[in-house]
């Protein structure tokens, strides 16, 4: 592994334990893959000093074996890999075991169309190269809080969502659409939550992604996506939704 702690100086370093806020998911794993030895080294260091246990490993087979046999809490997920890219990776993970485990790509500047196909078979967030480490580790625990269920039930909030076909377990995180359970990620969980809290009002795309994705900026894009892969699942005809609709030039509508 590199040693060159110049390279951490460079992007900035990790708050004290003292500063440190007790947002992480206890221990929670991260599984970093990445064939750059210098960024899954920087990675590394940066998120175990913010409190999660991390594995690196440099290409697509040893990702997947490590996936399956770890179970990491989270996995970050560089987009060019040496053997099986990135995007067959997440692919594949969404297909198997794994399906529900958090997915934060890692991008080149220049890839705005695998970022959004990779978006489209699952990942949950994507981070743009270069990036800060403080970046990634902000995004990581953005995306384990709400995992773990910031947007659940809680106090006297009802432990389920209901309409006339969906039911939304919300301690599960279990979705069922006429019965039938559905698997979806974590972040098209939240959504769906999100608009289903509020139904019939209408949401731009700058202000889900700051309530659910938690950015008060970023790719617009990332939302549209994730209401496409929503509607694809849940509704009975995705090109004229029941439920999940579009108001042209404001937003977002959920309709029960």
């Amino acid at each position: 592994m590199v040693k060159d702690f110049g390279l951490v100086a460079r992007f900035g370093r990790p708050r004290s334990r003292r500063d440190r806020k007790t947002v992480n998911t206890p221990r929670a794993r991260v599984l970093v893959v990445d064939d750059d030895e210098t960024v899954s080294e920087i990675l590394s260091r940066y998120l175990v000093r913010e409190g999660f246990v991390v594995d690196t490993v440099a290409d697509g087979t040893a990702a997947l074996a490590q996936a399956a046999a770890w179970q990491p809490d989270l996995i970050v997920l560089d987009l060019m890999l040496p053997d099986v890219s990135g995007l067959e990776i997440c692919r594949r993970l969404r297909a198997s075991e794994s399906s529900s485990v958090p997915i934060i790509m890692l991008t080149a500047r220049g890839e705005e169309r695998e970022r959004i196909f990779g978006l489209r078979l699952g990942a949950d967030d994507y981070i743009v190269k270069p990036f800060s480490p403080r970046e990634v580790a902000a995004r990581v625990a953005s995306v384990l809080r709400r995992t773990n269920g910031s947007l659940g039930a809680s106090g006297d909030e009802p432990i389920t969502l209901t309409t006339a076909e969906i039911d939304v377990d919300l301690r599960g995180r279990t979705v069922r659409v006429a019965g039938t359970e559905i698997a979806l990620t974590p972040r098209e969980f939240d959504l769906l939550v999100f608009l289903m809290r509020r139904p019939n009002d209408v949401f731009p795309r700058s202000e889900l992604l700051e309530r659910v994705w938690g950015y008060s900026v970023g790719d617009a894009s990332t939302v549209t996506v994730h209401i496409r892969r929503l509607r694809a699942k849940l509704e009975a005809n995705p090109m004229e939704p029941k439920h999940i609709h579009t108001v042209w030039g404001v937003g977002y509508r959920f309709t029960p």
